[in-house]
């Protein structure tokens, strides 16, 4: 099948299985805490991927107070941020970021600044200059707050971004900021992006001058 082909002025990419690898450790630590409640861990994975922890816990603890959610999320991010075992980037994330050089992007994540540099570490990858982490936002995605600030940071027109996802919630709040959406992995094309790529050796990128970024996709 030919590639896709998406012309962007932005990129703002997801982490957490998009640029990096870390289903063994957030399976590992969501498998913990869903026994600690006598929940099922099957159906608390299905809620957990892109979303920031304590907004996991308001879909699957929907009684319990909010403080007490982020005092729980506080916990499981010192967690996460301690436990690097098996952390790796997707394949292709080294190359697609030394290919971003020079042109505007910027990491989206509902991770905060310590688990995000700690990730990106582990896995390798450098971090891109302009970060929207946990602390920037005042919602967790599928608000597409994230994504939004990242694209006012950069000065560009949120039309004119193109988002790597790889779970539900991102997708969702890539949509709903107004940008294209690339989904990374396999958790991605039940969720309605623009195009799918098994990983991030399908994508390839040429700055076309003028600012316009062109993505060949697949």
């Amino acid at each position: 099948m030919p590639a896709t082909v998406l012309t962007a002025r932005a990129l703002l990419l997801d982490m957490d299985g998009t640029l990096v690898n870390s289903d063994a450790v957030v399976e590992r630590i969501w498998r913990r805490w869903a026994e600690r409640h006598g929940l099922d861990g099957d159906e608390v994975m299905k809620v957990v991927h892109g979303r920031q922890g304590h907004a996991s816990m308001a879909v699957l603890l929907p009684e319990r107070p909010v403080e007490q959610n982020l005092a729980d999320n506080a916990r499981m991010l010192a967690e996460e941020t301690a436990d690097v075992e098996g952390v790796v980037e997707v394949p292709g994330a080294a190359v697609f970021l030394a290919s971003l050089q020079g042109l505007p992007h910027a990491l989206v994540t509902s991770a905060d600044v310590a688990l995000s540099t700690a990730r990106m570490a582990a896995a390798g990858l450098p971090l891109p200059e302009v970060r929207i982490t946990a602390e920037s936002v005042g919602a967790s995605k599928p608000d597409p707050e994230g994504f939004l600030k990242g694209a006012a940071e950069l000065g560009i027109d949120p039309g004119d971004c193109v988002v790597f996802e790889d779970s539900g919630a991102g997708i969702a709040a890539g949509r709903a900021a107004g940008m294209r959406v690339v989904g990374v992995g396999p958790r991605a094309g039940s969720h309605g992006p623009d195009v799918v790529v098994q990983d991030l050796t399908q994508v390839r990128v040429e700055a076309v001058g003028d600012g316009a970024i062109r993505l060949h996709v697949g």
